[in-house]
């Protein structure tokens, strides 16, 4: 029998290529993933412990918990704890640190680097070992900066340059002194590092005679932990905290690798789906090989074989299929692997140098899926042929499904897919995260349902296309009545295409109902006419609203300033407002009472209140972080969303509690709107600060549609993997039917049927299979999109369903150019056969 499935598989090579294909891109997916994120992982791990070989201890302020009513602030690192932690026996030296929000700007005056990896901090003495300088020399005062080579070069800027840098307040225009090299992760993710003296960077970062941290070298003979016992000896308990620069390096090659393990996670699923998707291919593939083989089959079990050695010998060439497959994979995986990482440096990212990472799991990985897949996907054929009577098998090529088995299969396929839209309609109901686990099952369950169903749904679907194949004439008419000559093929060729397809509408329909449901809250929660913010999130500086306000054209302003405070024992965030001109600024739906922020009267969010059992009427204590206590009002509950929410009451009542006023954004009214004119005006009127950013309504909707744009380009590239293994199934289930109906096409050939209408025969039944497919996928793609929006629409007052009707177009023309595209070859194949030849063989 072993001899035997080899022979097979000799014999069979060219039909068997597009099924060792398909699983080949599978693994390919799988070890390329596993190659790149363990190559990137090690590299980001390297050169982060790098960062901590000038660190044998760091010292940091102990992190307060809140005691009761009062808000406990977190001690400081001051210079005498510095000068106490050098003086600790073992201790050879220490440094401060300082860090913050920096952002520079390049020739242009536009925000080098992300928003959140713009770091600032300070400079060591003359010579910092944790920053060598390539050029130049140390900073010294308020107007001199040194920065990273990689910005430097970005950026165009030389030592000696001017450059444009905001901190918080007012654009500083330093000189750069010195051009320093580093491994900082935020820089080689391509963020910026700019490095003040410490005095300066102190000033800059509002931390005068303070540090973030305080990292201790070890004298020669002493180890990293005798020396963290030490400081724990010598500095105040219960203020810092001690860390030894081994375990920081631990602690930072787990937190990559977690990183890197959700990047991983994700790459796997799609690599899944393609795998997933091969299983239709394989499983097609050998049961047109069984099935032509049949006759054989049936002979050797009348000399002797057994059920189970026919179904071994199936199995076998599977194995042999999939390890060929396997190998494959996994040399181009690795391919794939070296090639993502030369992409993220083409395109800007800076990763750092390390080996190609091929573990020992990957390749066995690679091995096992490509084995494990086929062999799953070819057993059900080799059982079923088995299970065929010789004498039934003698006397017919193709053994049809028994009516039993066809109500069993559609019996089950109905039940499968009632039950799966049952959950999925359940799950809409429920609160956005309790639904998230009956949704994915769902799904499940109605995606196999109506795989099962295929076959039953191919007849009245493809019936459907009759009146558009009669134009074609003779070619229409074979073309339908081959597609729906075998149902099941049909269903599991055009089942691969619909797997694709439905993620991808999905995710389309998902994505365009987000971005106007954004633009919905944008436009109904906000009057203002713009939104005044730091790029990376943080507070704005001070007097940012008093620039504003004396800004010619404005009418309103309204800083929206955060601060902690502590009811009934929970700590909950306030938002002060500018009570006289919030009303036109925002326009929230207001359930109950009236939207009035003055004095001790607030306004507090539906989900705010409903967990304090709030109404309009209630009154409230709130203790500030100063200690200080008051009695406030709510004076109304409103709709909160995405972009306001909580506690909003009068600046007027907040800033006096807090020692350090700082606003998250301030909104703007005009009395001209807004236009590119009123806009420059703002942001000169803030000094056209690279930091900061004035948005207008439609600015913050583009801003996220621009996310939302480059998330969904990314998945589709990733779906693209299932629809080129799809497209192989629809190849290869073509190339196979034309070789078993070589005598049928020899015999249409001699009664007149042209070279012409062959090629066109083939085409139009490879076109129909792959509309069917399409309808299918895009069908349950909507489905699936509106159901996750409903989900979602619990938690997002504002969300409505859109359904991308021009895509959708897209992509049932995306399924036909596939059919197109997979036909080419078994057409061209089909209209080169030799009449004579072709009548004679069996």
């Amino acid at each position: 029998m072993f001899r035997t499935a080899m022979r097979n598989v000799l014999a069979h090579k060219a039909r068997l290529l597009m099924t060792v294909l398909a699983v080949m891109l599978g693994v390919a997916f799988v070890s390329g993933t596993l190659v790149f994120t363990n190559t990137l992982s090690g590299a980001l791990q390297k050169s982060s412990a790098k960062g901590f070989d000038q660190v044998d201890v760091a010292v940091t302020a102990e992190v307060q918990d809140d005691v009761g009513d009062r808000i406990v602030k977190t001690p400081e690192l001051t210079q005498a704890l510095l000068e106490r932690s050098a003086k600790v026996p073992g201790a050879a030296s220490a440094i401060g640190v300082v860090n913050g929000f920096t952002a520079i700007a390049d020739k242009d005056g536009k925000l080098v680097g992300g928003g959140f990896q713009s770091q600032g901090g300070n400079y060591w003495g003359d010579k910092d070992a944790r920053y060598p300088l390539a050029a130049g020399h140390a900073p010294s005062g308020s107007d001199e900066v040194v920065i990273d080579s990689r910005t430097a070069e970005r950026a165009g800027y030389e030592v000696g340059d001017t450059v444009r840098i905001s901190v918080d307040g007012p654009v500083l225009t330093p000189k750069i002194t010195g051009i320093f090299t580093t491994d900082d992760g935020n820089v080689a993710a391509g963020g910026s590092l700019a490095l003040f003296d410490t005095a300066t960077a102190q000033t800059l970062f509002g931390k005068p005679g303070t540090y973030d941290e305080i990292d201790v070298r070890a004298a020669a003979g002493t180890s990293q932990n005798a020396l963290k016992s030490a400081l724990d000896t010598a500095l105040p308990k219960g203020e810092v905290e001690t860390v030894t620069g081994e375990q920081l390096a631990d602690d930072q090659a787990e937190m990559i690798s977690a990183s890197m393990s959700g990047m991983k996670q994700g790459l796997l699923v799609f690599a899944g789906i393609a795998l997933f998707v091969g299983t239709f291919i394989i499983a097609n593939t050998f049961t047109m090989l069984v099935a032509q083989r049949t006759k054989e089959l049936a002979l050797m079990r009348a000399v002797g074989a057994s059920r189970r050695q026919v179904t071994r010998s199936v199995l076998i060439e599977a194995f042999v299929v999939g390890t060929v497959a396997g190998v494959t994979g996994l040399v181009a995986g690795i391919g794939i692997g070296a090639g993502l990482r030369s992409l993220l440096g083409t395109l800007g990212a800076t990763v750092p140098d390390g080996p190609l990472v091929v573990s020992a799991g990957t390749v066995a990985a690679a091995l096992v899926v490509g084995v494990v897949i086929t062999m799953l996907a070819a057993w059900l054929p080799g059982r079923r042929a088995a299970k065929i009577p010789p004498v039934a098998a003698m006397s017919s090529v193709h053994a049809t499904a028994s009516t039993k088995s066809l109500v069993l299969r559609n019996t089950l396929g109905a039940l499968f897919s009632a039950a799966g839209v049952a959950v999925v309609l359940a799950a809409t109901s429920m609160s956005g995260s309790d639904g998230q686990a009956p949704m994915g099952i769902g799904a499940v369950l109605l995606i196999l349902g109506v795989f099962i169903l295929t076959p039953l749904l191919s007849r009245p679907l493809i019936a459907a296309a009759a009146p558009v194949l009669r134009i074609f004439g003779v070619s229409g008419k074979l073309a339908r009545q081959n597609s729906v000559r075998n149902p099941r093929r049909t269903a599991a060729t055009a089942s691969a295409l619909m797997i694709g397809l439905t993620l991808i509408t999905g995710m389309t329909v998902m994505a365009g109902s987000l971005q106007k449901s954004i633009d919905k809250m944008a436009s109904s929660a906000i009057r203002a006419d713009y939104v005044v913010s730091m790029a990376n999130g943080n507070e704005l500086s001070a007097g940012i609203d008093e620039k504003l306000r004396a800004t010619d054209g404005v009418t309103a302003t309204s800083p929206m300033r955060n601060a902690p405070g502590r009811i009934d024992g929970t700590t909950e965030y306030l938002t002060g407002v500018t009570g006289s001109t919030i009303g036109a600024l925002t326009d929230l739906k207001v359930d109950d009472g009236s939207f009035k922020v003055a004095g001790g009267q607030v306004v507090v969010d539906d989900a705010t209140a409903k967990s304090h059992g709030w109404k309009a009427g209630s009154s409230f204590t709130v203790n500030f972080e100063d200690g200080r206590k008051q009695q406030l009002t709510v004076s109304g509950v409103y709709e909160g969303n995405e972009l306001i929410e909580g506690i909003l009451l009068d600046n007027a009542a907040l800033t006096p509690h807090l020692a350090d006023p700082a606003d998250m954004r301030v909104m703007v009214k005009t009395s001209g709107g807004t236009s590119d004119a009123t806009k420059d005006r703002l942001e000169k009127a803030l000094g056209s600060n690279p930091a900061v950013k004035v948005q207008s309504k439609q600015d913050l909707s583009d801003e996220i549609a621009q996310m939302f744009t480059l998330m969904l380009n990314m998945l589709y590239g990733l779906l693209a993997m299932a629809v080129i293994v799809a497209v192989l199934g629809v190849i290869n289930t073509l190339a196979m039917s034309v070789f078993e109906r070589s005598q049928e096409i020899g015999m249409l050939r001699a009664i007149g049927l042209d070279r012409r209408s062959v090629k066109r025969m083939v085409r139009l039944e490879s076109l129909v299979i792959s509309l069917f497919g399409g309808v299918l996928g895009i069908g349950l793609g909507v489905f699936f999109g509106w159901a996750a929006g409903e989900l979602l629409g619990t938690s997002m007052p504002t969300y409505e369903l859109v359904v991308p009707w021009a895509r959708m177009a897209v992509f049932l023309l995306l399924a036909a150019g596939v059919g197109i595209l997979a036909a080419l070859w078994p057409a061209r194949r089909a209209s080169r056969l030799n009449m004579l030849a072709a009548i004679k063989s069996e």
